[in-house]
């Protein structure tokens, strides 16, 4: 089934079409018409009277209209006034003022009327009115005088002009006066102050009205406003009163809300359809009054409504039938509230609902012309034919009039003409011209041939077939110039011959006929449909956030028809980038150098063709660290607080998280600020604790997730009254320094803690647990006092208590000290040592008597030695280790001890003056352990079946060797490992030849010792035997050749390198069957004990050389 539709209202692509639908109405200008209307000026007309009027009306058909005026109902003749002219071709009329004409002369309602031998159409009524701004009437204005927190309003009363002029308030100097939710200026133009500050006191309020017609403004005179504070009104009664006279003006009282315009509780308002509503509510009151706006029984119109002038005003633009109701402002401070409700009614003036369109009607056809409106109050329809009402029109038998439709029947060529529609109401008239045209005329196309349409894919194709013929033709579409009539879902045929293909596809490309027939005749065309790919942007733009001065880039890779070239632009803000060199434009990017906050917005990528535009966005975010508050107030001054309030700074889009509040005491520590406290950052005010006798001043620091602001400027300085001390000096003790002196030491307080001038200490001091009276001194401000002549180390109680001019602080607590320690007087006894293994040994002792200890009791130090090897003897240097046990230990474990070593050892105790005597030496031995690996294998003088092995005994035997272990075992060129032989070789051996071995074999050895305790760690070895007995003699011949020593050592150097290389590589993942290392062997019988209980104590290594024979 062929659709067909007239403009399909869901596609707003479609919607620019809508003028060809309508042109598909208009008659070709080669073809007889009656007159169009085309250009008019506007009904009400407001010209300058400096300038010539400029009166339009432009028309065409054909032939050619011509034109005539009437001024007022009547003929304007407008040759006989030689100022008046017509314009060439135009019924434009041009009126000269500039060459003595007046203005006023040529006010009146004008009409202009087009007519041909077809018929006669007529513009609208336009109204002349010369602009007007007449001067301010002269009157007298008292200065105003009133008292502080009441209202006040300030009249324009501007004169009378046309149009209305503009009013604004300015000072003398032209700065235009601050306004705010306390003065504000009304809709009247008016100067209204909810309540008056002293600061409101001045003499150049000066109201100004501008008339934007003729350029020109008028200024009221001055006024003048003395606002009468308390203070000084206090002041003027008191200078003329005695002062037995009672006297005193009230302070400034707080009052509800009153409302200075609208007046009462109630008020209508009347506003037409379409335009803005304005509505507005001003009060006074103290403190200043908010203004809040509701819509009884409704809600206020969303996207529509705006409020202006501090919320004073309600606007609502575009206003329709449904916004008429009652509104209700609602005036409201801490007092109370006070209400108005306006009553709003919305009439309309006459708005089309269908408009009378151009008829075109061959000879014997019918037709309709429909005049429909609707406004409120309901207009009324009158029709006019050729510009005289169709009551008093010569008589068309085709012709019906039937209220708001014109029915024409069988009309002939005689019934061409133009008929006017007139809707009016009391608010306004709306007035259509529509002309009925008889013609026969055969179809004609006027879209171009073989015009070329190129359509973006999946996208609608619009091919036009735009035509004209009386009868209308009826039209048909083609895909080729010999294809069947295109008919299906997939294409829509609208009225205006416009054929639509809604989602255009590659295969829909080619070439289309459109054909155009009627009762006369038949015409065709062919247009052409190219399809492209759609343009798309691949990597769009990302939301960036930025750090000031720094860099950031925003990407734009696009892909596109290869056939189209594509244009990319970048805006901020849908505006132009900045002319900026820090701006760079590369092909798929845009980047910004050296960022700065003015960057912050939002970056477009509009990627434009010929046929499509794609665009994407990102927003760009400059943050930094926040400006510094300002404006800091000091309130609320008590003796021990203040209030402290500010404004923030600019968080520079990263929001303030707190406040830090410093403070600087110019009384002890100018120059020198302190963290005071700090508050989240939703406050900007804090109550700040004092001390007595500081000279504060304070500053605030904003801090973001940048970072923290600069200071702000310091406030004013506040200086507390001096008090006695509030606490006491902190970290009292009590120590000596000598076994006969006690030294009290504190913490002196800071200078704002001192609370007044004359800080000093009283330091007091008794000896515990006996019963003797305080002893007390006043010290000036130190940190420090010694007590001299004390029995040695015994307990003492300690205070120490601030004092000022003022007073004392409280009474301090009381701290335990002691007097100064001596040296421990005896030494440990009952010395045992008990070895657990050839590494380890415990040792025990008795705890001395704590009288003796003469002080803090801090632990036993243990010093051991090595005194000899029993294994061998020889003069060696000796290494003291000393082994600390804190605490009231008796036992301790000594470490790291030599196997079948004599040791000595004693035992000190330990205070804060430091050690005791020791203890007798105690010797002790610790028996046999596993020896060392050997102190080292070589293998020398290979044979064809023979090697020699020496080696030197273990470094430390660690016992009596009892005999050595020798294990060998070969290599084949696979690197496997043969089978292990084993040998025992007697302790006193350190040499072994090895026979009835492979000729040319690598060999692989592992040497050990033994004690009767175990094997110690091996020692591994390779060597090869040699090839034969021959090479033997050539290699002895040649080693005595000079020349063959040097190339030998290269090569050696050259074999040991690649040697090493491969034993690391053998080493890590070789064909070994068996693990090579040597085995770090750690003694077996040392068992792992806690640290933490103090057994193994702290290690101290002493050295010294011992003459005695080992």
């Amino acid at each position: 089934m062929v659709r067909k539709m007239s403009i399909p209202t869901s596609k707003t692509s479609l919607l620019l079409f809508l003028c060809q639908i309508i042109s598909a109405l208009d008659v070709p200008l080669d073809l007889s018409q009656p007159p169009t209307i085309t250009q008019q000026s506007p009904k009400d007309y407001i010209v300058d009277p400096r300038e010539n009027i400029v009166i339009q009306c432009e028309a065409k058909g054909k032939p050619p209209p011509s034109f005539s005026w009437t001024r007022n109902g009547t003929h304007f003749d407008i040759d006989k006034d030689a100022q008046v002219t017509m314009k060439p071709n135009s019924g434009t009329l041009v009126i000269n003022i500039m060459n003595g004409g007046k203005a006023e002369a040529y006010e009146g309602v004008y009409q202009c009327t087009a007519r041909n031998e077809r018929g006669a159409a007529i513009s609208n009524n336009i109204v002349i009115r010369p602009s007007r701004s007449p001067l301010w009437t002269k009157e007298k204005l008292e200065p105003n005088h009133v008292r502080e927190g009441d209202s006040l309003v300030l009249h324009c009363r501007p004169p009378v002009g046309l149009p209305p002029p503009i009013i604004f308030w300015m000072d003398n100097a032209f700065q235009r006066l601050p306004q705010s939710e306390r003065v504000s200026q009304g809709l009247n133009g008016d100067l209204y102050f909810s309540n008056v500050q002293p600061e409101d006191t001045r003499e150049d309020y000066i109201c100004y009205a501008r008339f934007n017609h003729t350029q020109t403004i008028q200024q009221k005179q001055p006024i003048s406003v003395k606002v009468f504070s308390m203070d000084s009104l206090n002041d003027t009664i008191a200078a003329n009163l005695s002062d037995t006279d009672i006297y005193g003006a009230k302070p400034v009282t707080e009052r509800q809300p009153v409302l200075l315009t609208p007046t009462g509780s109630t008020s209508t308002k009347v506003e037409l359809r379409g335009n803005v509503l304005l509505l507005e509510c001003i009060a006074a009151g103290l403190p200043t009054p908010v203004i809040r706006w509701i819509k009884e029984g409704g809600e206020l119109p969303a996207n529509r409504t705006f409020f202006e002038n501090f919320k004073k005003t309600l606007k609502i633009i575009d206003v329709s039938e449904a916004d008429s109701g009652n509104y209700k402002c609602i005036a409201r401070n801490t007092l109370g509230s006070v209400h108005h409700v306006i009553s709003v009614t919305v009439k309309a003036a006459p708005y089309w609902i269908t408009a009378p369109r151009n008829l075109v009607l061959s000879p014997g056809e019918d037709g309709t012309l429909i005049c429909r409106a609707n406004g409120n109050p309901k207009p009324s329809i009158s029709w006019l034919a050729n510009g005289v009402p169709i009551a008093i029109a010569p008589e068309d038998p085709s012709r019906k009039v039937d209220g708001d439709t014109i029915i024409f029947s069988h009309v002939q060529e005689r019934s061409s003409a133009v008929y006017q529609c007139n809707a009016s109401n009391e608010y306004g008239y709306l007035l259509a011209n529509a002309f009925v045209n008889v013609l026969a005329e055969p179809p004609r196309i006027l879209t171009p041939a073989n015009k070329l349409y190129q359509v973006i894919a999946d996208r609608p194709a619009l091919l036009d077939c735009a035509y004209f013929g009386s009868p209308k033709p009826e039209i048909e579409w083609f895909k080729g110039v010999k294809g069947s009539i295109l008919r299906g879902n997939e294409y829509v045929f609208h009225d205006n011959g416009t054929l639509e293909i809604p989602v255009a596809q590659k295969n829909n490309a080619g070439t289309y006929t459109c054909v155009a027939r009627n009762e006369l005749g038949k015409i065709q065309n062919e247009v052409h449909l190219e399809i492209k790919d759609p343009t798309m942007i691949i990597k769009q733009p990302e939301y960036k956030v930025i750090q000031r001065y720094g860099q950031v880039s925003f990407e734009c890779i696009i892909k596109h028809d290869s056939t189209l070239l594509p244009t990319v632009t970048w805006l901020k803000d849908n505006d132009e980038l900045p002319d900026d060199e820090r701006f760079l434009v590369g092909k798929d990017n845009l980047t910004i150098m050296n960022v700065t906050d003015k960057d912050d917005g939002t970056y477009t990528c509009i990627v434009n063709t010929t046929l499509d535009s794609v665009s994407a966005s990102a927003v760009l975010t400059v943050v930094a660290r926040p400006n510094p508050p300002f404006d800091l107030e000091l309130t609320g001054q008590l003796e021990r607080s203040v209030d402290l309030s500010w404004i923030p700074g600019d968080e520079n889009n990263s929001p303030i998280t707190n406040f830090v509040i410093e403070y600087e005491d110019a009384l002890h520590e100018p120059g020198v600020w302190h963290y005071q406290t700090e508050v989240p950052g939703t406050q900007t005010t804090v109550q700040l604790k004092l001390s007595p006798y500081v000279n504060y001043s304070f500053r605030v620091i904003a801090v973001n997730r940048i970072g923290r602001s600069q200071p702000s400027e310091p406030s004013e300085q506040y200086l507390t009254k001096s008090a006695s001390p509030d606490e006491n000096p902190a970290n009292v003790q009590g120590i000596g320094s000598e076994p006969d002196n006690l030294v009290i030491t504190w913490e002196p307080l800071k200078g704002f803690q001192s609370n007044g001038p004359g800080l000093q200490y009283k330091v007091s001091w008794r000896q515990k647990d006996v019963d003797d009276e305080w002893t007390s001194v006043i010290v000036a401000n130190v940190s420090k006092y010694i007590v001299s002549g004390t029995p040695t180390f015994v307990p003492y109680e300690v205070k120490v208590q601030a004092l000022n001019d003022l007073g004392y602080a409280p009474e301090p607590s009381e701290v335990i000290g002691h007097s100064g320690e001596d040296l421990p007087m005896v030494a440990p006894g009952n010395v045992q040592v008990h070895v657990i293994n050839s590494t380890l040994a415990k040792v025990h002792w008795d705890p001395v008597p704590l009288k003796t200890v003469r002080g803090h009791l801090q632990g036993y130090k243990v010093y051991y030695w090595k005194v000899q090897s029993l294994s061998r003897r020889s003069r060696r240097h000796v290494e003291k280790n000393i082994l600390t046990f804190r605490g009231n230990k008796t036992f301790g474990m000594l470490p790291g001890l030599e196997p079948y070593s004599s040791y000595k050892l004693n035992v000190r105790v330990v205070n804060g003056k430091g050690e005791g005597p020791a203890s007798s030496d105690k010797v002790f031995k610790t028996p046999e352990g596993v020896p060392s690996s050997p102190s080292f294998l070589k293998i020398t003088n290979p044979t064809l079946d023979s090697l020699t092995l020496e080696w030197g005994s273990p470094t430390h035997p660690n016992g009596v060797l009892t005999s050595y272990t020798l294990k060998f075992q070969p290599i084949n060129n696979t690197h496997e490992l043969g089978p292990l032989v084993e040998i025992r070789i007697p302790a006193n051996e350190s040499s072994l030849i090895l026979k009835n071995l492979n000729y040319s074999t690598r060999y692989k050895f592992y040497f050990n010792a033994q004690t009767s305790v175990g094997s110690g760690s091996q020692i591994t070895e390779e060597a090869v035997t040699i090839m034969d007995e021959a090479m033997a003699s050539r290699q002895v011949d040649i080693a005595t050749q000079g020349w063959f020593i040097g190339l030998m050592c290269a090569v050696a150097l050259l074999i040991l390198i690649l040697l090493i290389v491969c034993f690391i590589r053998r080493n890590k993942g070789g064909k070994y069957p068996v693990k090579e290392k040597e085995d770090a062997h750690a003694d077996p019988e040392i068992q792992p004990m806690k640290e933490d209980d103090g057994t193994f104590g702290e290690y101290r290594l002493f050295s010294f050389v011992s003459s005695a024979p080992f």
